[in-house]
C-alpha cells in the first residue's frame, strides 16, 4: 500500500491531435515502465485496432507510473468531441488535469469543452504548450489564448494562476522556461505534477465508499466498475451496498436527483493498475483507483458503501445526452449473408445491448419496428465507430441517414443541437466556405488572420448543417482546410436546410456491371462501381449530375454482330470510380436511402428496392402531404 501523500491522480485532456497519447509514451520511457529490450509500439495507450488505424483515442484508459517513490495515476482521454462522454465521467476520479495545447493552433473547440468541465469540478489545471519544436509554433500566442479562455470560462484566481510547461511530447522533453533551460528530459513535468497536484482528498479511517466512474465487461466475470476509493478500505469477499441514484429530469438545468434503490453485494474480484496491467489485489484503500467485479449490475454513478444508510448515496454523474440518431436495420437485400453473417433483429438487439454495458453515451430505443431499432449517440463518428466494430465482427446490417434529436422547450418551441465550428483555411478559399455554410444556416461570429496566409473563422451552426459537409469542405479547399466542432447546447430551430443537391443513379437490374454500360453512365454522373462488380436492383451505382434520381441498367452488354470496327472497342476509357468510406456514405445518403454494411463492402441502396414499388410509395406520400396541407389551410369553424 502506498502512502496517500505520495499518490497523484490526474487526467490528460486536449483537443484531438494535440499529443496526449504521444506524451504518455514519453512518460513510460522516462519512468522505465518497460524493459530496455522489450518491444513497445508507438502510441501504446491506443491498444484498439481502430484507434491505431485512425490515430485517435476512442476509450479513456488508465495507467500508473512511479517516479521518486511517488505513484502517479494517469488517465488518457479521447480528444474528439463525439467521445466527450468518456471525459466527463473520469474527471471525477482525479485531482488535476494536464491541459495540452498545440503551440500553433492554440485552444480549439474540444479544449474549451474539457477545460470547462475541469473548472466546474474545481480542478486546477497544469497547462502544457506542446509541439513547440514545430517550424510554425507560436507558444506565446497559444498561452495568451489559453489564459483568455480561462477568464472567459469563469476560472477562479487560483485556477487562473496555472503552472505552464513548454516542450515536445514526441521528442520527450518539457521545461518551465524555453530560453533558459536545456531541452532534454521530462523531469520538469514530473516535478510540477508532484508540487502542483494535491494528493487525494480522502478519508482513510471511515467506512468504505466509492463511486463508479467507468465501466468494463468480461464475458466470464460480468460487469466491472471503476472508480476512486473515497473513504476506508475494502477486502476481497466483503459485503457492501450498491446504491443507485437518478436525475429527476436529465434535460432540466436544475439537475435535481433522488435515491432510487439499493442492494447488498460482494466484491468478488478487485484490481489496481500498475503500468498498463491490471493486477488483482485482496484489499483496496482510500485514494486508489480500482476495478471491482461482483455486483450483477453496475451503472455509471452508482455508489458502493459499507454503510447501508441511503444518505451515503452520492450525486449521479452528469453525462451529456446524445445529439444524433439513426436506425440499425436487418439487411433484407438480395446479397444478404454472402459477405458475412446475416443477423436477425434479436441478434442485432443483443449486440447493441452488449455495447450499452460499457458505452454510456449510447442509447437504444425499440420503437416497435419489425426490422430494426433506433440508436442514438454523440455524433457521426461515435456511431460510425460502433458500426465499424460490428462490421469487423462479421455482421451484416443496414443503417439509415443520421438525424438530429430535437427537444421542445417550456414555451413549446422546437430546439435543435447547435455546434461551435472552427475552420482554418487558406485565404483564397474563405469565400466558398462562408457561402456554403450560410446555406446550411451557419452564422459567422469571428474572423482571425494570423498573418500566415491562413484564415481562422468561428461559426455557430446547427448539427444537421454539418451532416454531409466534411467531404464537400475538403473538395472546396483542395484538402488544405481544417475543421473542428463541438456541441454547444440547444438553440432555436433554424429552418429547413437544403440536402444533397444531386440525385442518385439507381440500378434496375441484378448482375455484374459492364464496362460498356459504365462508359455511357460516366458522361452524366459520378460512378461508384467498376466493371464485373456484382450489383442488384435498387442499389445506387452513382451520383447524378442533376437533382433527380435516374434509373439505369449497369449490366447492359453490347449487342454482338458479325461486323466490328478494328479500333472502336480499344478506345474505351473509364474514370476511377468513387469508393466511399463508411462515414462518407452515412453523410451522402438521403432519407429514402440506406447504407448496407458488410465485412467486405459498403453499398448504398434505396430503402424500397423495386422501382415500381418506389413510385407507388412516392405517389402515396404525395397524396398524404397534399391532404395534410389542405387540412392545415382549411379555416376553422
Amino acid at each position: 500500500m502506498t502512502d496517500i501523500a505520495r499518490i497523484r491522480n490526474l487526467a490528460i485532456v486536449a483537443h484531438i491531435d494535440h499529443g496526449k497519447t504521444t506524451l504518455i509514451d514519453s512518460v513510460f520511457k522516462a519512468t522505465q515502465t518497460f524493459r530496455k529490450n522489450q518491444e513497445v509500439a508507438e502510441r501504446l495507450m491506443d491498444n484498439n485496432v481502430l484507434e491505431r488505424e485512425r490515430g485517435i483515442t476512442i476509450r479513456s484508459k488508465h495507467c500508473t507510473v512511479s517516479w521518486n517513490d511517488y505513484l502517479i495515476n494517469i488517465i488518457d482521454t479521447p480528444g474528439h468531441a463525439d467521445f466527450s462522454g468518456e471525459v466527463e465521467r473520469v474527471l471525477s476520479m482525479v485531482d488535476s488535469v494536464l491541459l495540452l495545447v498545440d503551440a500553433n493552433e492554440g485552444p480549439m473547440p474540444q479544449t474549451r469543452y474539457v477545460l470547462m468541465r475541469a473548472l466546474k469540478l474545481g480542478l486546477r489545471p497544469i497547462v502544457i504548450i506542446n509541439k513547440v519544436d514545430r517550424p510554425n509554433a507560436r507558444p506565446d500566442y497559444a498561452l495568451n489564448k489559453t489564459f483568455d479562455l480561462f477568464i472567459e470560462l469563469g476560472a477562479t484566481d487560483e485556477q487562473s494562476h496555472f503552472p505552464v510547461l513548454y516542450g515536445s511530447g514526441l521528442d520527450g522533453w518539457f521545461v518551465n522556461d524555453l530560453d533558459k533551460e536545456e531541452h532534454k528530459g521530462i523531469d520538469a513535468l514530473f516535478q510540477t505534477i508532484i508540487d502542483e497536484v494535491p494528493p487525494p482528498q480522502v478519508n482513510e479511517d471511515g467506512d468504505f465508499l466509492m463511486q463508479v466512474s467507468s465501466l468494463d465487461w468480461n464475458d466470464y466475470i460480468g460487469q466491472i466498475g471503476c472508480g476512486r476509493v473515497l473513504r476506508g478500505t475494502l477486502r476481497k469477499g466483503e459485503e457492501f451496498t450498491r446504491m443507485v441514484t437518478k436525475l429527476k429530469d436529465p434535460s432540466s438545468q436544475d439537475k435535481d436527483w433522488s435515491f432510487d434503490s439499493s442492494s447488498k453485494v460482494k466484491g468478488v474480484h478487485m484490481w489496481i493498475t500498475r503500468g498498463l496491467t491490471r493486477v488483482e489485489t485482496n484489499e483496496v484503500s482510500a485514494g486508489d483507483i480500482v476495478w471491482i467485479a461482483g455486483p450483477p449490475e453496475i451503472g455509471i454513478g452508482d455508489t458502493f458503501s459499507k454503510n447501508e444508510d441511503s444518505s451515503e448515496a452520492l450525486k449521479p454523474l452528469e453525462i451529456e445526452e446524445p445529439t444524433l440518431s439513426m436506425f440499425f436495420l436487418v439487411n433484407n437485400g438480395p446479397f444478404s449473408g454472402q459477405d458475412g453473417t446475416a443477423i436477425m433483429l434479436r441478434q442485432l438487439k443483443d449486440r447493441l445491448e452488449r455495447e450499452l454495458r460499457v458505452n454510456v453515451a449510447l442509447r437504444m430505443e425499440d420503437l416497435g419496428r419489425a426490422d430494426g431499432v433506433k440508436v442514438s449517440g454523440r455524433g457521426e463518428l461515435h456511431l460510425a465507430i460502433l458500426i465499424e466494430e460490428m462490421r469487423r465482427e462479421g455482421l451484416e446490417f443496414c443503417i439509415s441517414r443520421p438525424e438530429v434529436i430535437t427537444h421542445v422547450d417550456k414555451k413549446g418551441n422546437v430546439t435543435e443541437p447547435i455546434e461551435q465550428l472552427i475552420i482554418d483555411v487558406p485565404e483564397e478559399y474563405q469565400g466558398i466556405v462562408i457561402e456554403k455554410l450560410a446555406k446550411r444556416k451557419g452564422e459567422l461570429n469571428t474572423v482571425e488572420n494570423a498573418g500566415t496566409k491562413t484564415i481562422r473563422m468561428e461559426f455557430e451552426i446547427p448539427t444537421r448543417g454539418l451532416i454531409g459537409y466534411r467531404s464537400e469542405f475538403l473538395t472546396d479547399t483542395r484538402g488544405l482546410g481544417i475543421m473542428a466542432s463541438r456541441f454547444n447546447g440547444y438553440g432555436a430551430w433554424r429552418g429547413d436546410i437544403l440536402s444533397r443537391s444531386r440525385g442518385s443513379v439507381v440500378s434496375m437490374e441484378t448482375g455484374p456491371a459492364t464496362a460498356y454500360s459504365i462508359e455511357g453512365l460516366q458522361e452524366r454522373s459520378v460512378v461508384f462501381i467498376e466493371p464485373t462488380e456484382r450489383i442488384y436492383t435498387g442499389q445506387i451505382v452513382g451520383e447524378n449530375s442533376r437533382n433527380m434520381d435516374m434509373t439505369c441498367n449497369p449490366t447492359k452488354r453490347k449487342s454482338l454482330t458479325n461486323h466490328r470496327s478494328s479500333t472502336k472497342d480499344i478506345g474505351v476509357k473509364l474514370d476511377v470510380p468513387r469508393k466511399m468510406t463508411l462515414e462518407q456514405a452515412m453523410e451522402w445518403i438521403r432519407g429514402d436511402e440506406l447504407v448496407e454494411v458488410t465485412p467486405k463492402s459498403i453499398r448504398i441502396r434505396k430503402t424500397i428496392l423495386n422501382v415500381d414499388d418506389r413510385r407507388r410509395a412516392e405517389k402515396k406520400q404525395m397524396i398524404l402531404d397534399e391532404s395534410a396541407n389542405a387540412l392545415q389551410s382549411r379555416p376553422s369553424a
